[in-house]
């Protein structure tokens, strides 16, 4: 079938409890109620749900299943007596139970020292690729692109109740894995395989599905999988990114060689620059090494992909889309402005449940 590439978005959700906002282990009873939803599936830890949409082909039907996927989740989990944040760590702290999976016992069994950190939460985007080989062509298009897309979506300033100083808290944290590292400019399937192989061998991750590689080709499905992302606080954002994350697939795989390819350490500066600031302060441009104010990198971002968006019908919605996320300072900036104007924990609590869900936010009277 013509047209644009199929895209695919997996967001990751923390369970709060709505008198303290500190996460509590609920997945396993809220999963229960959603039995007869496909599209919500555990996560590692127990106060973590995590959600899939359909095979899409609009950035329409993205929004229509990620709002769809919020809404029930947060019914659910509001009758187990939680709330359903979209936030990439949860702001009060959290008591690390595993979920009882095989899997994922397995996982906490080969990194124990990890697990306390583990329970952070990311958007994922899955774009529909004609093969592996398009797949590794499409990783290297992608690497000097990954830190304006962390810094998009960063969404996890507040951990154990304190503000981090990072926009993206989960970043730090989540890097700690063994295999969380940037795309290498691999020339081929068969040295990308020889990567996912070699970290397996060397106990780096016990299968394929745990070598966190910031983008990779999906193990499960026949799509890249961009996974750099904090999961977003709004639907609006994640459906931005999602957009972007296409365009730039559909840019890579109609390149030759990629316009520009920067070395490792400029994308791993790149990346711990949107970790920390976010939109909100200097960001680094890969292709000069230089500093840039984050609006410049969004706007060459948008440049860069313009064409593709033309041809996806999706470059009004991204346009205005990433002005909203820069006047609103992003998810990090938002969670500032609302705990600000939140006198506790609950009440903090329940403004980020309402943004999640998609109700009012800012105006929402909470009187605590």
């Amino acid at each position: 079938m013509g047209g644009p590439p199929t895209v695919g978005v997996e967001e990751e959700f923390v369970l709060l409890d709505p008198r303290t906002g500190v996460a509590v282990p609920a997945a396993p009873s809220v999963l229960g109620v959603l039995d007869d939803e496909p599209g919500v599936v555990p996560e590692f830890l127990r106060f973590q749900l995590e959600t899939l949409t359909g095979v899409c082909r609009s950035l329409a039907e993205v929004r229509a299943d990620l709002t769809r996927l919020r809404r029930r989740v947060s019914e659910a989990a509001a009758g187990e007596g939680c709330l359903a944040v979209a936030t990439a760590v949860p702001p009060f702290g959290a008591a690390p139970v595993v979920t009882a999976d095989v899997r994922y016992q397995r996982l906490a069994a080969r990194f124990p020292a990890l697990v306390a950190g583990a329970g952070t939460c990311a958007c994922h985007v899955h774009v529909g690729i004609p093969s592996r080989a398009a797949g590794v062509r499409a990783l290297a298009g992608l690497r000097p692109w990954l830190g304006v897309l962390l810094a998009l979506s960063a969404n996890s300033p507040y951990v154990d109740g304190l503000d981090s100083g990072w926009a993206s808290a989960r970043y730090p944290l989540w890097s700690r894995w063994p295999t969380a590292r940037p795309p290498a400019a691999w020339r081929d399937v068969a040295e990308y395989d020889a990567a996912v192989g070699e970290a397996i061998r060397s106990g780096a991750a016990p299968d394929a599905r745990s070598v966190y590689f910031y983008a990779r080709l999906s193990p499960r499905h026949p799509t890249v999988e961009v996974r750099i992302a904090d999961v977003c606080l709004d639907v609006g954002d994640a459906v931005v990114l999602a957009g972007l994350v296409r365009a730039l697939v559909v840019t890579a795989l109609g390149e030759g060689a990629p316009a520009v390819r920067p070395p490792d350490s400029v994308i791993a500066r790149s990346l711990r620059t949107a970790a920390r600031h976010g939109l909100a302060g200097p960001g680094l441009d890969v292709v000069t090494g230089s500093p840039a104010p984050g609006e410049k990198l969004v706007a060459d971002l948008l440049a860069y992909v313009r064409p593709a968006l033309l041809a996806t019908g999706d470059l009004d919605e991204v346009q205005r889309g990433c002005c909203a996320i820069g006047s609103r300072g992003g998810g990090a900036g938002r969670q500032r402005a609302l705990r600000a104007a939140s006198k506790t924990p609950a009440a903090f609590a329940a403004r980020l449940a309402a943004v999640t869900r998609g109700t009012d936010d800012e105006s929402l009277e909470v009187a605590r």
